[in-house]
């Protein structure tokens, strides 16, 4: 097994033999409706059933076969099903299940590996099952490690949804109403630089960033009691829309940071693992955090998180439970080792920045194309079409993101919306020929949909 071991699956995609969703798919989600409540804005928008996935392909109950720009939302980063990861997972599942959170012979390579990769002394380590338990683990760390109790995070960052995570984020999203009545006590947000759309704006109109630190020293002074554990920030927004910070904001976070002694806590459950290119995406801007959360590719699709802090803080995670019924089980462990060999072994970091690049010519060519391409954005393979109704205004255009992708669902994209911005997560393990077709399939709905609105 090679690095194109994917190749010959994805041959021919897409593949569509009916209309989509199609009659299999539609029965099938009706059945499940039933019974389950709360889907998604994704399944809504397009009420497809899945049956097979295999590394950049997607397979419906219908047979009908999609080329994914999607990973399972930021999930399978290598790919769906990869033979190691597969067989890994396969190895424990016939040997070791569960011994809650003994020590097996898998995780302890995952430790090592996991020290190997990570900046700095990023190394006392504790494994969770899902993002929102890594997070709120890193809560706890804060807390343990600084002796304070408050929290500064920031406008649509996004962590989980429990009372602390939740608290972390946006109360009220749409039509959920059911984060409040309140945030939990000690928890507080500011706004986050977004080039785009700036909240503090230089004489020219282009970002202000020091003025974001500047308001961040009038805040913690005014709106808290001084008692501040951690700074709690995603590296990149996700559900927020792929929203970069300006290069300088990090460096100039982390001097502020260490000025009033706040930890920095970088919540790279969605970002991290090669998606940006790095194992982190704050290297790209050269900080290393004090406590991190790791997730989605970390396991490639099996359920497997992380909480780290640095080796001179370990002896406070003494202090909070690390026990999980499935954190660390040896099938987790063994997905994540496996995944983090895959990435090495394939060179997909690289990989994901030269795609990337490539993405990213492409997409700013369709900008200059499109009247309702307002803004392009990305590192590595974690990217973003910001849709306009007019450029100037920079007025966002929910109706047009709405139709955008169920058009190239159609057309055979599996993909993730965001309102007015639309998201895109390819495996990291794609090529430039499977990222241009993916491309013409956005941009032909672009075309229709500026087409029905008169553009």
């Amino acid at each position: 097994m090679g690095k194109d071991w994917w190749k010959e699956s994805a041959e021919g995609i897409p593949h569509l033999v009916t209309n989509l969703p199609g009659p299999e798919s539609k029965a099938m989600h009706e059945r499940t409706s039933k019974y389950m409540h709360g889907l998604s804005g994704q399944v809504k928008l397009f009420p497809v059933c899945f049956d097979e996935g295999y590394g950049i392909t997607l397979t419906d109950v219908d047979r009908n076969k999609y080329l994914d720009f999607s990973s399972g939302i930021y999930v399978t980063s290598l790919g769906h099903c990869h033979p190691k990861i597969s067989d890994a997972i396969a190895y424990w599942a016939k040997r070791l299940m569960n011994a809650h959170d003994f020590t097996t012979p898998v995780k302890e390579k995952l430790m090592e590996k996991m020290a190997d990769v990570l900046p700095g002394k990023l190394n006392a380590i504790q494994l969770y099952s899902d993002g929102t338990a890594a997070v709120e683990a890193g809560l706890r760390a804060a807390r343990a490690i600084s002796g304070k109790h408050e929290f500064i995070s920031c406008f649509r960052d996004f962590h989980g949804k429990t009372m602390g995570a939740v608290s972390c984020a946006q109360m009220v999203r749409g039509d959920v109403l059911s984060y409040g009545p309140t945030r939990a006590p000690g928890f507080y947000m500011v706004p986050r630089p977004n080039p785009y759309r700036p909240t503090f704006s230089k004489p020219d109109g282009t970002i202000d960033t020091d003025r974001y630190i500047e308001f961040y020293e009038e805040f913690i002074q005014e709106a808290t009691v001084g008692n501040i554990a951690a700074f709690v920030l995603e590296p990149v927004q996700g559900w927020g829309g792929s929203i970069f910070p300006p290069d300088d904001f990090f460096p100039k976070l982390r001097v502020l940071c260490d000025k009033h002694g706040i930890l920095l806590m970088d919540d790279e459950v969605l970002a991290g693992m090669g998606r940006t290119g790095e194992w982190l995406t704050m290297n790209h801007w050269d900080v290393i955090p004090d406590i991190v959360t790791l997730g989605k590719s970390f396991g490639n699709g099996f359920p497997v998180t992380a909480m780290v802090v640095s080796e001179e803080n370990a002896s406070a995670l003494d202090k909070i439970s690390a026990s999980s019924s499935y954190g660390g089980n040896p099938m987790a462990c063994a997905a994540a080792l496996a995944s983090i060999e895959v990435i090495e072994e394939e060179d997909l970091l690289n990989n994901a920045t030269r795609v990337g690049n490539y993405f990213m010519k492409r997409m700013n060519e369709m900008k200059g194309n499109h009247p309702i391409i307002g803004d392009v954005k990305g590192k590595g393979m974690l990217l973003g079409i910001e849709l306009v109704k007019d450029k100037a205004t920079k007025e966002p255009f929910e109706e047009a993101g709405k139709l955008v992708y169920q058009k190239a669902f159609q057309k055979g994209l599996a993909w993730i919306p965001a309102g007015h911005i639309l998201r895109m997560s390819p495996p990291i393990i794609m090529d430039e020929k499977y990222a241009e077709m993916g491309l013409q399939m956005i941009e032909e709905a672009i075309t229709e949909v500026e087409k029905e609105f008169g553009y």
